[in-house]
């Protein structure tokens, strides 16, 4: 995906509606209620591994480092099984959320053109493995991570933008 984008949006803070710990609330669809789309993910990876107790914690909690915290915590997680859903997973949670958010829809949707880009130093695998102020992220040979977050939010608003033709 890198080589069809000239540019990028970098983006990294909570402050961000494109950080997964931007506070939005959006209904998944099975009707529950989410405070941010880390809950989401969270909540679905201990779905996915049938960890029930875990996923009614990420539920209860307010916090998105907390449910953080508590995915890490999930009974029987497995990287390679995770890796086959995480990126559906995450699709589905900003799918909602910015389906219905619509100022954060216009703010998606205000990136067209560009490769949304995670840039987070602490995430090589959500991320770049680089910070938004290291000149050496304007260069994706620099990138140290996959930058999945950043290639979902972009297939996500290409969809959006197919829909509206």
């Amino acid at each position: 995906m890198t080589t069809k984008y000239k540019t990028y949006t970098f983006f990294y803070r909570t402050r961000s509606p494109f950080s997964n710990w931007h506070p939005a609330k959006f209904l998944g669809e099975n009707g529950v209620e989410y405070n941010c789309s880390e809950q989401y993910m969270m909540a679905e990876k201990a779905r996915v591994f049938g960890d029930e107790t875990i996923r009614e914690m990420i539920l209860m909690s307010k916090d998105p480092g907390e449910q953080k915290d508590l995915g890490r915590k999930v009974a029987g997680f497995d990287t390679e099984e995770w890796g086959k859903h995480a990126k559906d997973v995450v699709y589905r949670a900003c799918y909602h959320k910015f389906t219905q958010n619509p100022k954060m829809m216009a703010k998606l949707m205000e990136t067209a053109g560009t490769l949304l880009v995670e840039a987070s130093i602490h995430d090589k695998v959500w991320g770049i493995g680089l910070s938004e102020d290291d000149p050496a992220r304007l260069n994706p040979k620099n990138w140290k991570g996959t930058n999945w977050l950043g290639e979902v939010l972009t297939k996500l608003r290409e969809d959006l933008e197919l829909k509206r033709v």
